[in-house]
């Protein structure tokens, strides 16, 4: 491809050409290879990203309004995290956590700070002394296969 506008152009568009029809007929693709691919995308972005948020006594009013405590329950299908937010002294927070899956890291990210804890008996962990705001619970987990993935939570306020 010498030359946008001359022979070479045109021979070299033909040959590509005649490969590509080629490649058609020997090795086509699966017709529903694009629809699996965009299938298997949303769902890794899906689970990566949105898990979903239930509360579990209270509403949305326990976690932002005047009430001490507020429960949530967040689960991607494969893994669930229960919290429990508590107001304590002072007006920070104590998030008190459960996971159902062997998690590997736990951090809770607050804008661009994160802090990490430790996984205790029964998948119990706890953040102390967190100032009120937006946060999210990021974590590494080991699935029933024995793979590693990443897990985390919605932005949720506490």
């Amino acid at each position: 491809m010498t030359d946008v506008g001359g022979e070479d152009f045109a021979a070299d568009a033909a040959l590509f050409a005649r490969m590509r029809s080629m490649w058609e007929r020997v090795d086509p693709m699966p017709a529903e290879l694009v629809d699996r691919m965009v299938a298997a995308v949303a769902v890794e972005d899906l689970s990566r990203e949105y898990a979903l948020l239930t509360l579990v006594e209270g509403s949305l009013a326990a976690v932002r309004g005047e009430s001490d405590t507020a429960t949530l329950q967040f689960s991607d299908g494969t893994t669930s995290v229960l919290l429990h937010v508590t107001a304590t002294e002072g007006g920070r927070r104590r998030v008190d956590g459960w996971v159902d899956a062997s998690a590997l890291a736990i951090r809770l990210v607050e804008g661009e700070r994160e802090r990490q804890t430790e996984v205790g008996e029964h998948g119990r962990f706890a953040f102390e002394d967190v100032p009120p705001g937006v946060v999210r619970i990021r974590m590494v987990v080991r699935d029933a296969a024995g793979e590693l993935r990443d897990f985390q939570t919605p932005q949720f306020e506490v």
